[in-house]
């Protein structure tokens, strides 16, 4: 059984039915989901005139490569909505592979871990809810200690569900 973190977020509708949708999904078509960050808040990273961000990570239990995870989670994207207009741009649901196992991938397309991580509070927060004592396999440092190192002024809220 391998072990992903996965990071769910958007900006567009009803961002906490969205992303309670693409939870559902992933966990029929990819896996087991064995841990729930809570919901996080915060502003738009990247291109910022758009409406606030709802982000939550997820622990998943699963048989599928890293590659056909990937190809599940594109088609459950696509599912709802999804459409890959402008980068940063508004989107309904995105959902990104943060770790897989203790594995480092470098493939077309695929970047395991995801090489933005330590550089982006609105994925540490969540994901050091659920996984701080993981440890980077490149950075060779915890989730938590990452996220304490973590330059991004960029405020995130955690709400409570």
């Amino acid at each position: 059984m391998n072990k992903a973190y996965l990071l769910i977020g958007g900006n567009m509708n009803n961002r906490k039915k969205q992303l309670q949708k693409a939870a559902a999904k992933i966990g029929e078509t990819c896996g087991t989901i064995t841990r729930l960050s809570h919901f996080y808040e915060t502003a738009a990273w990247g291109k910022t005139n758009q409406p606030a961000f709802l982000n939550q990570a997820l622990m998943l239990n699963t048989l599928l490569s890293p590659r056909h995870l990937l190809d599940s989670i594109l088609d459950i994207e696509t599912g709802m909505g999804r459409r890959r207009v402008e980068k940063f741009g508004p989107r309904i649901i995105d959902i990104d592979i943060l770790l897989w196992n203790d594995k480092v991938i470098d493939q077309p397309g695929l970047k395991i871990p995801h090489p933005e991580l330590p550089n982006r509070r609105f994925a540490l927060e969540p994901l050091s809810e659920i996984a701080s004592g993981i440890i980077h396999p490149v950075l060779k440092k915890s989730i938590l200690c990452m996220l304490e190192e973590c330059t991004d002024a960029l405020a995130v809220r955690k709400l409570e569900n």
